[in-house]
C-alpha cells in the first residue's frame, strides 16, 4: 500500500480485489487498534503506527522469501503460497521432533498437523521433513525454511512490541547470549543498569559456547551474543568490538608459584594444568602460550569456572582465564595470579549480531549501556570503578 499509494494499485500488486484488500487491511487495523493508512487527496499514505508495521512486514517478507528461495521445483515464490497454519506446524515439528509433540504445543490434532506439514511439502515440491518412527526432524530445505519462518516471525514481534511500546504499554524481552567472558562483570553491569532505566524491560539470557549459541542467533531465537569475537569476518553476522582482555595464569593461593613475578616458561609447565576443549579461543591461547617450548601435562579439559576453581583450590593445577572471572574469588584468597597479564593472550570481547537485525528502541538502549559499561572498563586502569565495587 505504500509502495503504491492507492487501493487500486496495491491490490493489483498483489492479485486480490480491492474488496479483499480494504476488508483486510480493516482488519489488521482492529486487530492492532491503530490505523496505518490515512486517505489524502494524493492517495493513501502512512501514518507513524503504519510506518512501523510496513518496515517491519518487509522484513519479513524478506526473511520468508529467501528460507524458501529455490527450495520449490513447482512454484516461482512458494512463500506466496504458504499459510500461517503450514508454518506454526513446520515450526512446532521442529521444536518438538514429533507431530504428538507439535499437536500439544500449537493446540492442533495430530490429523491437523501431519496435513499442514503434507500440504507445506506439496507447495515446495519436496520433502522437508524425516521420519523414523514416532520421531521427526527437518531436513536441510525445512531447517532452511524453517529459519526463514522465524526470523520473519521475529520481524512481527517486534512491530507489536514497537507499536505497544509507543502507544504507552506494553514490555519487551531482549534475548541474548552469554560467552564466558561477558558473565562476570560486562553482561550483569548492562543489564543492571538497563532495569533501572528501563523498568518494562524483560531478559532471556542463554549461557554456552559459541558453537552452542551461534544457530540459535541464526535462528532468531536470540538476537546477539555477547562475548569473546571470533578473530575472522563472518558472512551473515556481524561484530562490534567493545573491550580487550588478556589472560592470566591462576593458581589456587597455595600454589609454590605464588609470589614469583616473572616466572620462566619452564617453571610453569613443571606443573599440571586444566585447559579449555579443543578448538576453544582459550585453548588456542593457551596452545599459542607454548608454542615452541615444552608442553605441560594436561590431564584435565574443563571450560566450567566454578568446577576450575575448586580445582585449583584444592591442587597444585594451574590455568588461563580471564581476570574478571577469578577476580572474586582472587579477592577472598582462595585463587591467585601468576605473574602478569601474558602477552599475546590479547581477546576482543564485543557484541555478535545477524546482519539483517533491525533492532527496537528497547534492544538499541542495551546495547548503548553495554557499550557504556564496556567503556568504564576500559577506563578502569586509572581509576576504581566496577572491578573495585566488592562483587568483583
Amino acid at each position: 500500500m505504500e509502495e503504491h499509494g492507492s487501493i487500486t494499485a496495491a491490490a493489483d500488486a498483489v492479485s486480490l480485489s480491492q474488496p479483499a484488500l480494504t476488508q483486510g487491511l480493516a482488519k489488521l487495523e482492529r486487530q492492532f487498534g491503530y490505523t496505518f493508512f490515512e486517505r489524502r487527496s494524493g492517495g493513501m499514505v502512512a501514518t507513524a503506527m503504519g510506518r512501523i508495521v510496513v518496515a517491519r512486514a518487509q522484513a519479513a517478507i524478506e526473511h520468508l522469501s529467501a528460507g524458501a528461495k529455490g527450495l520449490s521445483a513447482v512454484f516461482l515464490h512458494p512463500d506466496r503460497l504458504m499459510t500461517m497454519t503450514q508454518l506454526r506446524a513446520l515450526l512446532a515439528v521442529a521444536e518438538a521432533g514429533s507431530f504428538a509433540g507439535a499437536a500439544n504445543v500449537t493446540g492442533l490434532s495430530q490429523t491437523a498437523v501431519h496435513r499442514a506439514v503434507g500440504d507445506l511439502e506439496q507447495v515446495i515440491g519436496a520433502t522437508i521433513v524425516e521420519r523414523r518412527g514416532r520421531v521427526v526432524w527437518l531436513n536441510a530445505a525445512g531447517k532452511r525454511l524453517a529459519r526463514g519462518t522465524r526470523l520473519a516471525l521475529a520481524e512481527i514481534s517486534a512491530a507489536i512490541v514497537e507499536l505497544a511500546i509507543d502507544g504507552g504499554g506494553g514490555s519487551e524481552q531482549i534475548s541474548f547470549g552469554a560467552l564466558p567472558l561477558s558473565r562476570p562483570l560486562l553482561v550483569p553491569a548492562a543489564m543492571a543498569q538497563m532495569v533501572r532505566a528501563e523498568p518494562r524491560a524483560a531478559f532471556k539470557i542463554l549461557e554456552g559456547s559459541w558453537r552452542e549459541l551461534v544457530e540459535p542467533l541464526r535462528d532468531g531465537v536470540i538476537d546477539m551474543i555477547v562475548g569473546a569475537l571470533r578473530p575472522y569476518e563472518i558472512a551473515d553476522l556481524y561484530q562490534l568490538p567493545l573491550v580487550e582482555d588478556r589472560l592470566i595464569v591462576v593458581a589456587g593461593s597455595q600454589h609454590p608459584l605464588v609470589g614469583q613475578e616473572n616466572p620462566s616458561m619452564e617453571q610453569l609447565a613443571s606443573y599440571p594444568w586444566v585447559v579449555s576443549p579443543p578448538s576453544t579461543p582459550s585453548r588456542e591461547q593457551w596452545e599459542r602460550v607454548f608454542k615452541g617450548a615444552s608442553m605441560p601435562a594436561t590431564p584435565i579439559e574443563c571450560s566450567s569456572v566454578m568446577i576450575i576453581g575448586r580445582l585449583l583450590w584444592e591442587t597444585n593445577f594451574l590455568t588461563l582465564l580471564s581476570p574478571d572471572q577469578v577476580a572474586l574469588q582472587i579477592r577472598s584468597g582462595l585463587l591467585a595470579q601468576i605473574g602478569q597479564p601474558l602477552e599475546g593472550t590479547k581477546r576482543t570481547v564485543g557484541i555478535t549480531t545477524r546482519r539483517s537485525w533491525r533492532p527496537t528502541a528497547t534492544q538499541r538502549r542495551f546495547l548503548d549501556m553495554l557499550r557504556e559499561a564496556a567503556t568504564q572498563m576500559r577506563s578502569e586502569e586509572n581509576q576504581p570503578g566496577l572491578r573495585d565495587s566488592g562483587w568483583l
